[in-house]
């Protein structure tokens, strides 16, 4: 994969959660090992200066390189590590691994734990997890390349033969790791992707069908509801109320044809809907028992027009009846009744492609979190039960 510089954007932006993850540690990793290895460093070298070692070229390497390590260390924890950020590491470490002759004492340098030998190691692992390993593999064998020529130099093959094992098997190790993780999580942030995906046309999907359904309700329960009425010969002659509600169906066709209705989220008084309902159908005497009820308008909407469209199958489907209309506060929520004394029928014979009560009242009450009940039987009247159990 490309070194591409690691920017530690807030999780909440990225588009790639796994994968930015992953390039937070491996910004992270590189910069704390340079930091450490470069401060602890700096004082394990200056602290042996015993001969062959020239002071007057340990002071330099050792400011140069703890300079060094600050800036990276800095620079990778604010934007990642480039490229070229990665090639001056190397460069350096080269650099001071061929002169170990003139920089690390005779004493400390076998067993691999001189400093040059940390700031080796340091750098073929920092080399693996930021670069591709078509970059990163060759720089690690550069490396050691430039420990065995100069541990070679100093007199100490044995030094340099273990340690340039201990280089390779960490640039190899390394290397794996870094290929497998970053193509497990790539796979991992793919799935994710496909995932995310899946979940908004799921939502673009529902979010049409439930537009449609309220569509389909309010047709129900205007226009199609009041065809009913007057075909049913519940409508006699010239009527007032008849024209009213004509008027009103026009409305709602002319809203929904502009599609500009959008419901209101502010709290509005679910009694003074309730009243309006009962005007609506004024040929219907309906008693009110309406207890005071500020509720969420989107839920005040939805409740109204389920207690409409239960009024209205009164009109419809019984002729001389009379209803009751009940609205009282339960915990939290509200709950509305609508009974009438009309014939009654049987809900469990009701055809399933019957849009009322299945859309009209059930349906609207479930898109706000609601529930209906209807208790019917032929002979014994209707009560149905709107319930919305509140907010939280």
């Amino acid at each position: 994969m490309p070194a591409v510089p690691v920017r530690t954007v807030p999780p909440a932006v990225l588009d790639s959660p796994a994968g930015g993850a992953l390039s937070l540690i491996f910004t992270t990793l590189p910069a704390l090992l340079r930091l450490s290895c470069g401060l602890v460093g700096a004082v394990v070298a200056l602290s042996v200066r015993t001969p062959p070692v020239l002071v007057g070229l340990l002071l330099p390497a050792v400011a140069l390189l703890t300079v060094w390590s600050l800036w990276y260390g800095a620079r990778a924890l604010r934007g990642g590590v480039t490229p070229a950020m990665m090639a001056g590491d190397v460069a350096l470490t080269t650099a001071a691994c061929l002169l170990i002759p003139r920089l690390v004492a005779p004493e400390v340098l076998p067993g691999e734990g001189s400093w040059i030998a940390v700031l080796a190691s340091t750098t073929v692992i920092n080399a693996q997890v930021t670069a591709p390993v078509r970059w990163s593999i060759p720089a690690g064998v550069l490396v050691t390349a430039g420990y065995v020529a100069g541990a070679h130099a100093a007199g100490n093959p044995r030094e340099a033969a273990a340690h340039s094992a201990t280089l390779l098997v960490q640039t190899a190790c390394t290397a794996m790791m870094s290929v497998v993780m970053r193509r497990r999580i790539g796979r991992a942030d793919r799935a994710f992707a496909a995932h995310q995906r899946l979940v908004r046309e799921a939502l673009v999907a529902r979010t049409a069908r439930e537009a449609e359904r309220r569509q389909n309700r309010d047709l129900h329960d205007t226009v199609l509801a009041t065809l009913t009425m007057v075909g049913l010969g519940a409508v006699s002659g010239p009527s007032a109320a008849l024209r009213q509600r004509c008027a009103a169906d026009l409305r709602t066709l002319t809203a929904l044809a502009d599609a500009r209705t959008v419901p209101g989220d502010g709290p509005a008084s679910l009694d003074d809907r309730l009243r309006s309902v009962r005007d609506r159908l004024p040929d219907l005497p309906v008693a009110l028992a309406l207890e005071p009820c500020a509720v969420p308008a989107a839920v005040a909407d939805a409740v109204a027009e389920s207690v409409y469209a239960a009024l209205s199958n009164v009109v419809r489907h019984a002729p001389g009846a009379t209803a009751t209309l009940r609205l009282h506060q339960v915990g939290g929520g509200v709950v509305a009744e609508v009974a009438d004394d009309g014939p009654g029928f049987d809900p469990a014979a009701v055809l399933p492609h019957r849009y009322g009560l299945r859309e009209s009242v059930r349906g609207r009450m479930a898109a706000i979190g609601g529930s209906a009940r209807i208790d019917s039987a032929p002979g014994a009247g209707t009560r149905i039960r709107l319930e919305w159990p509140g907010v939280g």
